[in-house]
């Protein structure tokens, strides 16, 4: 059976993990993805945060998998033309330099063009055209700068960053996907073209209830499903609203069983409008479904801490699991806090290719994320990470290099 991607060749100038991210995905659907690094140095996550002395870092082997590694100078003569090679030879280049740094490079959308007019670069940046153009941007400042940050937390708190890689990861899958549109376009074009992904377009992206709020708020003054509803007050700007839901049915995260010494001992309960009988059935508060004060979504609007506080008195009898065993079974929508140990140790997990356990020669076995896309003809197999240039001479010899020239190239130091 072949894979989604099989036959293309995507060019990785991807570091860090914005660019790996998009680039693993590619190569987890068959795609041949060449990485080129620096001799003698790499991606600099080979090295950052390492807990094995001299053996490249989690933070690197889990976002490489499935990729070949080459090095090579390109800042000497010899070095750029083993690149204009390569950039002949594969559909898709993909990169997330500082702003400008392929242009200094020598090689200027129109000179990649002139080489290959079939291929597709693609690009990570922090911002888009306009005034921010040339900064250089991180995760958290993309969160910041895309309006994430500025919405999380709570009221009477400061604003606050997700753990969720929305900045990196989340433009990553962004940019895979517009490498994809940009090759289906191709088949009809034969021309390819620049796909661009800024890293705070991907963010306001991910957070566009959040937009969609502050045109309401704007119009109506009000938004009765955030907790600053009906006590509180609202400014100018959407606030931060806690752990409520952001889709019009109300939730909160709740206290379960062993909550006071297991800082992951709650669960997300939503008081979703069909399922309401069925909450006061299990909590015991069968009254409150014919009550004028609870008995439809716009009433309950205005008791929602009382009415949370009363549910957690229930979850608080139950562990999480059994609180979310019982509330499926009346389709009451809730979710465990699951902690990364538990979804590490979850054995669904593992037989569903979600989390992958993988043999690395200098490691040993490690877990990492599989695929999050399954396909029924094409399966991800996860391939280890590459070591530093461990394909330099396997890719030159599939290019055309003979022997000799390889060798040549390695006493210039070129590779």
């Amino acid at each position: 059976m072949s894979k989604a991607l099989e036959g293309y060749r995507i060019l990785d100038f991807t570091h860090v993990q914005s660019g790996p991210t998009c680039t693993q995905l590619l190569a987890w659907f068959g795609a041949d993805v060449i990485k080129v690094e620096r001799a003698g140095e790499g991606d600099a996550t080979r090295g950052q945060l390492r807990d094995i002395p001299d053996v490249d870092s989690l933070y690197f082997t889990m976002l490489n998998h499935n990729k070949r590694s080459i090095t090579v100078d390109t800042k000497k003569p010899k070095g750029r033309e083993v690149l204009e090679t390569l950039i002949k030879h594969c559909d898709v280049l993909v990169e997330n330099f500082a702003p400008g740094a392929l242009d200094r490079m020598g090689f200027t959308w129109e000179r990649i063009h002139e080489l290959n007019p079939r291929m597709v670069v693609a690009s990570v940046k922090g911002f888009g055209p306009g005034k921010y153009q040339d900064c250089k941007v991180y995760e958290n400042v993309a969160q910041c700068a895309g309006g994430s940050a500025s919405t999380s937390g709570f009221d009477d708190g400061p604003p606050m960053v997700t753990g969720a890689q929305i900045g990196d990861s989340g433009t990553g899958l962004h940019l895979a996907l517009g490498i994809l549109a940009a090759l289906l376009q191709r088949h009809n074009s034969g021309r390819g073209q620049k796909v661009l992904a800024p890293m705070q377009d991907a963010v306001l992206n991910l957070c566009r209830v959040k937009l969609r709020d502050q045109q309401r708020l704007e119009r109506t003054g009000t938004m009765h499903e955030y907790p600053q509803y009906p006590d509180g007050t609202f400014g100018e700007a959407v606030p931060r609203a806690g752990n409520a839901s952001g889709g019009g049915q109300p939730g909160s995260i709740l206290k379960c069983k062993g909550w006071e010494t297991d800082p992951n001992a709650y669960i997300y309960f939503i008081t979703q409008a069909a399922v309401w009988p069925a909450v006061c059935k299990v909590i015991g508060e069968e009254g409150w479904i014919t009550d004028e004060a609870y008995a439809t979504p716009a009433a309950r609007l205005l008791h929602l801490k009382p009415i949370f506080a009363r549910i957690e008195k229930w979850t608080m009898t139950k562990h999480k699991l059994e609180a979310m065993e019982i509330l499926n079974a009346y389709d009451i929508p809730c979710g465990p806090i699951l902690s990364m140990k538990e979804i590490a140790e979850d054995a669904s997990l593992r037989e569903s290719g979600t989390i992958v356990e993988v043999d690395h020669p200098t490691r040993g076995r490690y877990l990492t994320v599989g695929n999050p896309i399954k396909m029924s003809d094409s399966p991800t197999q996860v391939k280890r990470s590459p070591l530093l240039g461990e394909h330099t001479v396997e890719v030159l010899a599939q290019l055309g290099y003979s022997q000799s020239q390889i060798e040549a190239l390695r006493e210039e130091r070129v590779i």
